[in-house]
């Protein structure tokens, strides 16, 4: 509420401060009354004229700053309300000031005591007036009676005053005495208001009906003994019999059917639009998709050709360096606002693969869509599913590749099958059925159990590894174990000890070993863990610093596997080790690593600055030998990336849902050289000994560094400088010297491979038995 004044200053007998004006109608009534009066002394006082008195600090004003009017606006507000506020915004994720103050000053405040008569204290008074109401007339009507006595006896001592007073006296007595026995007049009640919110609990019992029971008798059934023997022979002719009956009802059915036909013949019916239209959409899908994937291969002819022929000839002056080469850019209108979240490539046909798409983003979900597409239509996907919740994780079984296992952000997990025609899922979780409580962010199918019934696995933030098997067509769940984070007891109530759990963000089986499988956190650790216990873990790895985003074992060695986390770190281990072989720092948070299928030393890794770095460990153990931007940096992010089993490509996934298709240049897919001769399982054991050599020849590197410079303890190779942890004099002399056997150098181009295969053998017998405890 405002309030306007106008205040306008005029000149006055104070001077600076405005008179009112006096009326006239007073004026003239004042001079009359002087006039009439008589003039006495002091007269020349009162006429004269009065000297105004002025203080020393009055200001002298003009007429026209007299005049000067000044506005002044009255508000409501408190001048005492803080006005610098603030509150933290969970929306845009920062501290806000508060716009709205409460204005409102309390200047005066006080408690009352009425009390509702319907209450409790209300009828206790109430009771208590009454019974001093009844007090208050009793002793009325004694000092009444005690009145009439006195009154009795004066008149006895006063008979002889005259007989009139004593009758008009006794008169006047017997009236008083009648008005004082006269009742009091009855009260009236206080008709009560009905209280519409004074409720009573009231209580009901019904009657139980009395139990009847009802039976029924039948009369027994009637039975008949049979007894005979059986020969061959009767066994033969009722089987006889027996086809007999099924060829004639087989001829019955085909004359039916040859009735029907020809009554169809005459009738001349024809089908339906609609049957007709659904004959010729089966007959003609598999022609239109076909056709619809030769009209795309000519369009992409360019890109088809490189895909097929092209080789990067400039490898060659690039010193050992390598390209990705853009292929197809895959992309759907409907998952423009939604992130890659998981790739999958089928293992029967290579050309195909699985996208699922969600966000990472908690408080932006929405739906989610699981995608296949074809490197033979980059046109459009080939299967499409739409789901109620984002879907953050997914895999393909290896024995059968139509059925594709999903896991939701919202806790549950679900089966697709590609051979129905349904766009939902086939078997899918729930609450009852023990889904996870928060969002699963890694599934793996596993080997069929005993009862030959399909089965995988999930991890999920709630920190439970759950193992689903589908059993007479529903998901049954067992939990293998519960990640307990250490340290993070909890005092309870009445001295009781809980336990946080930890949040699970990866985990991979081995290759191998069925019952082994590792586990990242969002804590930073690697928990090393097996099917066969439940309360507590094999190993447990230091890490990283932030939460583990991918975790991998190596598809040929046995012993090693790689991790990634988003603290800008890619680390390479020896489950066997407690510490990392080797440490990449790529300067932005890894979103994603994977193994290479047809080396043991070739990995790639996803940055979210848009970079993708492809390492390859036989010819540089320091550096990517390609580090390339693949999306652009502005407000876009890679997310994931995968090797194809067979061709020399690998595909791509960002957060605006795009999935981009790069070939590797030839000095990214370097094999090591198999000759034809030998086995063909010789291969995969070349490549586990490449590996096993490169990381004997680290591990022994850093323990001759370690001896040198006076440490304990032998620390292991980090990878995150280009200098070895010897002075080059001493590197080059020791360790050539030792290693010469087996041709190791501590440089970047010398591996296991350029060895002849009887250094190898001498190099195995000697080295590689010194490191058995390590192995």
């Amino acid at each position: 509420m405002l309030g306007v004044f106008l205040l306008q200053s005029q000149s006055g007998p104070s001077g600076g401060k405005a008179a009112p004006p006096r009326p006239a109608k007073a004026v003239s009534k004042k001079r009359d009354e002087d006039a009439s009066t008589d003039v006495g002394e002091g007269a020349d006082e009162w006429t004269a004229a009065k000297t105004l008195v002025k203080p020393p600090d009055q200001l002298e004003l003009t007429e026209a700053e007299l005049k000067e009017e000044f506005t002044r606006v009255l508000t409501a507000n408190n001048p005492h309300a803080p006005q610098n506020i603030v509150r933290y915004s969970f929306k845009e994720r920062a501290y806000k000031p508060i716009g709205y103050v409460d204005q409102t000053a309390i200047h005066f405040s006080l408690n009352g005591n009425l009390i509702l008569k319907d209450s409790d204290e209300g009828r206790r008074q109430s009771m208590r007036s009454a019974v001093s109401e009844k007090a208050s007339l009793e002793t009325s009507a004694v000092i009444s009676e005690e009145t009439e006595i006195k009154d009795e006896e004066g008149t006895e001592d006063t008979q002889a005053a005259g007989e009139e007073e004593a009758e008009e006296a006794g008169a006047a007595e017997e009236a008083e005495a009648a008005e004082a026995e006269e009742p009091p007049p009855p009260r009236v009640k206080e008709q009560k208001l009905a209280n519409q919110f004074n409720f009573i609990e009231r209580a009901s019992k019904t009657l139980n009906n009395p139990l009847r029971e009802r039976a029924c008798q039948s009369e027994p059934t009637p039975c008949k003994n049979f007894s005979a023997t059986a020969n061959q022979w009767e066994i033969y002719d009722a089987y006889v019999e027996e086809l007999q009956k099924m060829e004639k009802s087989k001829e019955k059915e085909k004359t039916k059917a040859q009735i029907a036909k020809k009554e169809e013949k005459k009738k001349g019916r024809k089908l339906t639009s609609l049957e007709s239209q659904s004959d010729d959409i089966t007959k003609i899908s598999k022609a239109a998709k076909i056709m619809e994937r030769m009209v795309n291969q000519n369009i992409f002819d360019d890109i088809a050709q490189d895909f097929k022929y092209f080789e990067d000839a400039s490898d060659e002056y690039r010193d050992q360096r390598g390209t990705l080469l853009p292929l197809w850019k895959f992309q759907y209108d409907k998952t423009k606002r939604l992130a890659v979240t998981a790739i999958s490539w089928n293992p029967k046909y290579k050309d195909l693969f699985a996208v699922g798409y969600g966000s990472y983003d908690f408080m932006k979900q929405s739906h989610g869509m699981l995608l296949l597409y074809t490197m033979k239509n980059p046109s459009f996907p080939e299967y499409v599913f739409s789901s109620e919740s984002g879907i953050m994780c997914l895999d393909i079984h290896n024995d059968h590749p139509y059925l594709v296992a999903v896991g939701f952000y919202d806790g549950n997990v679900a089966i697709y099958n590609l051979k129905k025609a349904t766009s939902q899922p086939s078997y899918k979780s729930s609450a009852k059925s023990g889904k996870h409580t928060d969002p699963v962010w890694q599934v793996k199918w596993q080997k069929d159990d005993m009862d030959n019934n399909l089965n995988f696995f999930s991890v999920s933030s709630d920190g439970r590894i759950v193992s689903w098997t589908l059993v007479k067509n529903e998901l049954v769940h067992t939990d293998v174990i519960k990640l307990s984070a250490e340290g993070t007891t909890m005092q309870g109530p009445e001295g009781l000890q809980l336990q946080t759990l930890g949040c699970g963000t990866s985990f991979d089986f081995h290759k191998k070993i069925d019952y082994l499988f590792l586990v990242g956190t969002e804590e930073g650790k690697i928990y090393k863990c097996s099917k066969c216990y439940s309360s507590q873990f094999l190993d447990v790895f230091e890490a990283h610093h932030m939460a583990v985003d991918s975790v991998s074992w190596n598809p040929y060695h046995l012993k090693v596997f790689i991790s990634c986390s988003s603290d800008w770190t890619v680390k390479i281990w020896d489950h066997t080790v407690k510490t990392p072989m080797f440490i990449y720092d790529l300067h932005s948070a890894v979103g994603d690593v994977a193994w290479s299928p047809y080396s043991s030393t070739v990995f790639a890794a996803v940055t979210t600055d848009g970079k993708a770095h492809v390492f390859d460990l036989s010819i540089n153990k320091y550096e990517a030998l390609c580090t390339q931007i693949v999306v652009a940096k502005k407000k876009n992010k890679i997310t994931h990336i995968q090797f194809n089993p067979v061709y020399p490509v690998v595909i791509v996934g960002d957060e605006r849902g795009h999935i981009t298709c790069l070939k590797l240049s030839p000095n990214l897919r370097k094999m090591p050289k198999v000759r034809t001769t030998e086995a063909p399982n010789f291969s995969r054991s070349l490549h586990a000994s490449s590996l096993s050599c490169l990381l004997c020849a680290m591990l022994k590197t850093a323990s001759l560094s370690s001896r040198m410079s006076g440490m304990s303890d032998p620390c292991l190779c980090s990878c995150q400088s280009k200098k070895a942890q010897l002075a080059p004099g001493q590197e080059q002399g020791v360790v050539e010297r030792r290693f010469a056997l087996c041709g190791i150098i501590a440089g970047e181009k010398a591996t296991f491979l350029q060895c002849s295969r009887q250094t190898q053998k001498l190099c195995r017998g000697s080295y590689v038995s010194q490191s058995s405890h390590l192995f």
